[in-house]
């Protein structure tokens, strides 16, 4: 089964801990560093779209972007009654990314761009952003580091709620550098019996030093990096890594 499909339908219960309104606060300061007035967003894999939902309500006009039509499915449903502009929500993947238009800012959160397991889909991800984020515009981004998904090596997670019983399994192999997460998911039914699904996950591990190259060989300037939602450099170790960077002219 591919990644997001089974899980999707869950997916907001198993991350209540997210912190959502807390991360656009933070993307909120990180708009204020665009060269640009910032009014139209791109959520690049909006997932379920809670982002996509938090900053609508913000007064941004949004388009959200997923790969997964399961996921989308779900942001469309969230976006339902929304204030504000309705967001417009489009199923590509994130290296063939195709707008219409241009935005003032696009936004890549919680890990996303880990997805991408090659890293000539990295650099074709960042030139089609270049393409499609207006001069002066905003690029931001945040990564599991590569530290954070080497530890992961031979882990196991549980998260549950009430009608849901989640086990992630973990493996890092460090000569590809990519993490592979085995997902075991049972959800009660209606008849209260459990159903049994499951999905594979991959994440290739980046060095912020090749990320900041890519960046700065599709278009980008001022490229920056933050720890998890500080305006402070990350810190040795650190799990979560931000990116901001500004599109060059």
């Amino acid at each position: 089964m591919t990644a997001y499909g089974a899980l999707a339908g869950v997916y907001d219960a198993l991350t209540g801990d997210v912190g959502y309104e807390r991360r656009a606060d933070y993307l909120e300061k990180l708009f204020q560093k665009s060269r640009i007035p910032v009014r139209t967003v791109l959520d690049l894999a909006c997932g379920t779209g809670a982002m996509t939902a938090l900053l609508t309500e913000r007064g941004y006009e949004l388009i959200a972007v997923d790969a997964s039509p399961d996921m989308l499915a779900a942001a469309r449903e969230k976006a339902a009654g929304l204030r504000g502009e309705p967001p417009v929500f489009l199923n590509q993947s994130m290296p063939e990314l195709d707008l219409y238009g241009t935005v003032d800012a696009a936004v890549c959160c919680l890990d996303s761009l880990n997805y991408l397991t090659s890293p000539r889909e990295v650099q074709r991800t960042f030139q089609r952003l270049r393409l499609f984020i207006a001069p002066g515009g905003l690029l931001v981004f945040d990564i599991n580091s590569a530290a954070k998904l080497a530890a992961l090596d031979g882990q196991v997670f549980l998260d549950e709620t009430e009608d849901v019983y989640c086990v992630w399994r973990t493996e890092f192999d460090r000569r590809s550098r990519c993490c592979r997460y085995w997902v075991d998911l049972f959800t009660r039914q209606a008849d209260g019996a459990w159903r049994r699904s499951g999905e594979e996950h991959r994440q290739r591990a980046y060095e912020v030093e090749e990320l900041r190259a890519w960046l700065l060989e599709a278009g980008f300037n001022r490229v920056r990096t933050y720890g998890d939602c500080r305006m402070s450099g990350p810190r040795e170790g650190e799990q979560r890594i931000f990116f901001s960077a500004i599109r060059g002219k």
